[in-house]
């Protein structure tokens, strides 16, 4: 046993000496706070006439935004900032916390995502100055330019406690069942709508409003060129309508691409499509694949003009007339669950529709993108995933409006991460997710040096990721304020 407890014989235990904090690395993120101007502006939102708190309310949210970010799940981890004195000052306690969000009421909600609104402005213009654009949504070999990408999906969040419209779910389990919308270009979140459990995957005017929510956020001069995505369970007739009537405002392009059913009229147009009609798909790289393998083909014509009973019939009758429908087929991988129109025909089929046109390149030329685009919805996923084990994945109280005020500071939080690595960070570390900037930025322990009435952060030399901690703190502690 000597060699594998070796590496502790020469170790002893004291308690000893002062001035090594952890978590240092958050420091970066209530910079970004402060300097672009959050925190300010949380706080006018929140603030209340002829009250004066002792621990400003701005303040407080933002912090509990930082500690989100760093990882905390609950209101009492902000103990996580209170307990680094030395580094962070005074910060609230766990109570003021609680009032805080127990104060978010509706109008307050509202104030807080102009307030948010206002800092994305200025933070988008950072993220031009640094990148010079805002960085593209990509797509296979290529990617979408100018235009933003606003993804929107539902997500279950289980109640292992009493809360209030905790409900069961479709999935048979018991929770909330948010519905959010997310900046693919950023991975910023941009909006989220906490719901009862048993709230419906297809409930058009949750979608509108989140929709309507997240367009808001994003600054005026962005809004010009959008693309709406969701999937099947989100994409129905009404907000198809809605996105058709936003993209005739002048001057405005809103396209989509949301999930499709594959339904009787769908498979009686795919059975009559011919199999050298089949396109090539690509794969991510902009490979085009084995037509054996996969295809895509458009249904558009078929679908509007389908012969019944031997008459012409319009089977997309009250769908928007620029609306085109495109389906995928591939082969099956083992285990796949398929309906018994697919298992009989050998492929399995996915269907989206969408209203971006035909392209300069043609017809069909452009199917392959534009199904790869549809394919790209599926990054939300990670936004999601991310989000949860940012926050989202646990609701801290039994109360609604005070959950609904968490689901805000966790939707900060999300940004305070997005805005890090656009605004911070290189590299490999401008891409990272949560876990990984924790271990290896916010987490970091470092020593508080005092002098000349000042004080320092030495991080240790042996540190591996030392340099880029570093230049974390020193960009986010000089960038630039709101003018």
């Amino acid at each position: 046993m000597d060699e594998f407890t070796g590496w502790a014989r020469d170790l002893s235990i004291e308690v000893a000496g002062g001035g090594v904090v952890s978590h240092a690395g958050s420091v970066a993120l209530r910079a970004v706070a402060d300097r672009t101007g959050l925190t300010d502006a949380v706080s006018a939102a929140l603030a209340r006439r002829g009250f004066t708190p002792v621990h400003d309310r701005g303040r407080v949210l933002t912090d509990a935004a930082v500690m989100i970010a760093d990882g905390g799940r609950v209101l009492s981890d902000l103990a996580v900032l209170r307990d680094q004195g030395e580094l962070f000052g005074p910060v609230a306690s766990d109570p003021t916390l609680w009032r805080t969000l127990h104060e978010i009421d509706a109008l307050r909600r509202d104030r807080l995502a102009a307030a948010r609104a206002r800092t994305r402005r200025h933070v988008w213009g950072q993220i031009v100055g640094r990148h010079g654009s805002i960085p593209a949504s990509r797509v296979a070999d290529r990617d979408l330019g100018k235009t933003i990408v606003i993804r929107l999906d539902a997500t279950l969040v289980i109640a292992h406690s009493d809360k209030e419209l905790a409900a069961g779910t479709f999935k048979g389990s018991w929770g909330h069942h948010p519905l959010t919308a997310w900046c693919d270009n950023t991975a910023e979140q941009l909006a989220v709508k906490l719901r009862t459990g048993s709230a419906g995957s297809n409930t058009a005017a949750d979608h509108i409003e989140v929709l309507t929510a997240a367009i808001d956020q994003i600054p005026s001069a962005f809004r010009r060129d959008l693309l709406i995505t969701c999937d099947g369970a989100g994409a129905t007739k009404d907000l198809v309508k809605h996105i058709t009537t936003l993209n005739a405002a002048p001057g405005r392009r809103v396209h989509y691409s949301v999930g499709f059913d594959l339904d009787a009229r769908a498979r009686a147009a795919i059975d009559q499509v011919p199999h050298e009609a089949w396109q090539h798909v690509i794969d991510s790289d902009g490979t085009p694949r084995d037509p054996g393998d996969a295809g895509v083909v458009e249904l558009t014509g078929l679908l509007r003009e389908s012969v019944l009973n031997g008459k012409v019939t319009d089977r997309l009758t009250g769908w928007p007339k620029d609306m085109r429908v495109i389906c995928r087929r591939e082969r099956p991988h083992p285990g796949a669950q398929l309906s018994l129109f697919e298992d009989a025909d050998g492929w399995r089929y996915q269907l989206f529709a969408t209203n971006t046109p035909a392209g300069i390149g043609g017809q069909l030329a452009q199917l392959a993108h534009l199904e790869a685009g549809h394919r790209a919805h599926a990054r939300v996923e990670d936004c999601i995933r991310t989000g949860k084990n940012t926050g989202l994945g646990h609701l801290p109280s039994k109360h609604y409006h005070l959950n609904q005020a968490w689901c805000i500071a966790v939707a900060m939080a999300v940004d305070l991460l997005a805005w890090l690595r656009l605004l911070c960070l290189t590299g490999d570390l401008a891409k990272a997710e949560p876990k990984t900037l924790r271990y290896r930025l916010l987490h970091t322990a470092v020593r508080i040096i005092r002098g000349q009435r000042r004080r320092k952060i030495r991080i240790p030399a042996t540190w591996p990721w030392a340099e880029p901690l570093r230049a974390a703190l020193v960009a986010a502690l000089t960038l630039p304020r709101p003018a």
